[in-house]
């Protein structure tokens, strides 16, 4: 049993005491953590060589499908990651050499807490700001060849943008999100992500809309990064059932992504043109295709094939699992969906929690003509959830059937009590926080 443990302290219990620590008002900076992490002795300078990915969508399939990549070619691999779905740990995975890298273990966790908190000692501190110190204290001390690092928010002024000089900086495509916090321009949301580039860095700008794109391009050019331009200096596309990935280099002749979905294509392209803009160019084809069939990553048009779930719903349904909340999220989702049903088609009912602070209209919009029910149902503990009554009704305006639940369980369990002509294919949407309760009570949490 470690100290922490022997002390009373769990990794939950310290969490939620830093939420005491929460500065009164929030100031744009970086001053806070870098000030812990000198304290800590400087572990941000003591890294594996960092590849950082901002942006709004695919950052988290663009880091799986990195991680499987360097992983098949026998690398070890550092993965930080926000938020969870189900436990705190899946935020940081520790690589280990000959063998895929594991979810932090739980006395490690909370050694590396208790010493942030002590270091800290008592100072004003956000809990992401102080849980990436931690992350990087352990990135630090395990050995690895690469560290994946994710961007919780934004770019510019996120607690892991005390990275001076990665290898590479990605900012997959670019949205609205997080509106309360971001803004609702999004030429101005790219410039925040754009934060990630630095001097002499590749920055590799996935497939996006032209103006993103170009202020994205821009941006890296004002602080002497490389640009790396998705449709311009590389492009992935499928061709006869195969992705063609090409750049500078050559051409790559690929499986298709094992994650569904054409937006999946653009992330994968993200993830091999970062790799090769980050030196890494002699990795084996072998490695990449079987990177590509082998990336996981849960709550991602994920299919729930096993779990307690499904003996809740019709027989012979499929359940579909997604935390998509955002317009271009819907409409990622919608697009796979249609792929589908153009090659099996089945009755689509969605299951649909979502946050006050989301644009529910903007996501549900893409369903219309495509779903034939949404039940509408609460996300548990989630005080901003918006009420199932109001995503329902969104969800009528928008010319779908619609009505609430008062879980997935009984809207599952709803749905088995009807009489489909063919077994219904079930896609629960809208929150990663809904996403996490569902995997938790299927009994599935990520590994």
């Amino acid at each position: 049993m470690s100290q922490g443990q022997m002390g009373g302290d769990t990794s939950d219990v310290l969490i939620a005491r830093f939420l005491g620590l929460h500065p009164k008002a929030i100031d744009l900076s970086l001053d806070r953590i870098r000030h812990l992490l000198t304290a800590l002795g400087s572990p941000e300078k003591r890294l594996p060589p960092v590849i950082h990915v901002a942006g709004t969508n695919g950052k988290g399939s663009t880091i799986a499908f990195m991680r499987a990549i360097l992983e098949a070619a026998g690398l070890a691999v550092h993965v930080y990651t926000s938020p969870h779905l189900v436990r705190f740990h899946e935020r940081i995975r520790l690589g280990r050499r000959g063998g895929p890298g594991v979810f932090v273990d739980e006395d490690v966790l909370v050694e590396a807490l208790r010493t942030c908190e002590q270091v800290n000692a008592g100072q004003p501190i956000t809990v992401f700001e102080i849980t990436t110190a931690a992350a990087l204290k352990l990135f630090s001390e395990h050995p690895a060849d690469v560290l994946l690092l994710e961007v919780g928010l934004g770019g510019r002024y996120d607690a892991t943008n005390v990275i001076d000089a990665p290898v590479a900086a990605i900012v997959t495509p670019v949205s609205q999100d997080h509106a309360e916090f971001l803004g609702t321009d999004v030429l101005a949301i790219a410039r925040e992500k754009a934060g990630v580039f630095k001097a002499d860095c590749p920055a590799v700008i996935a497939a996006q809309p032209r103006d993103v794109s170009r202020e994205l391009e821009e941006a890296a050019l004002r602080v002497g990064a490389i640009p790396f331009v998705g449709g311009q200096d590389f492009q992935a596309r499928e061709e006869n059932g195969r992705l063609i990935y090409e750049d500078i280099n050559g051409l790559l002749d690929l499986p298709l992504p094992r994650l569904g979905g054409r937006h999946q294509h653009v992330n994968a392209g993200a993830a091999i043109a970062a790799l090769r803009a980050a030196g890494m160019s002699n990795l084996s084809d072998t490695a990449i295709e079987r990177g590509l069939l082998g990336a996981e990553w849960p709550a991602r048009m994920q299919r729930l094939r096993e779990g307690r779930l499904l003996s809740l719903a019709p027989a012979g349904a499929e359940i579909w699992l997604d935390g998509g909340h955002n317009p271009e999220g819907g409409r990622a989702i919608a697009a796979a969906l249609a792929d589908l049903e153009e090659r099996s088609p089945a009755p689509l009912v969605m299951i649909v929690g979502m946050l006050g602070a989301k644009d529910s209209e903007g996501f549900l919009a893409p369903f219309a003509g495509l779903a034939h029910d949404v039940i509408a149902v609460p996300i548990p503990g989630q005080m901003a959830a918006r009420p199932a009554a109001e995503v329902a009704q969104i969800a009528l305006a928008a010319g779908m059937r619609a009505e609430t639940a008062t879980s997935v369980e009984t809207a599952l369990i709803a749905t088995s009590r009807r009489v489909w002509a063919r077994p219904p294919r079930i896609l629960i949407a809208g929150s990663l926080y809904l996403a996490g309760e569902v995997l938790a009570a299927n009994g599935t949490p990520p590994v």
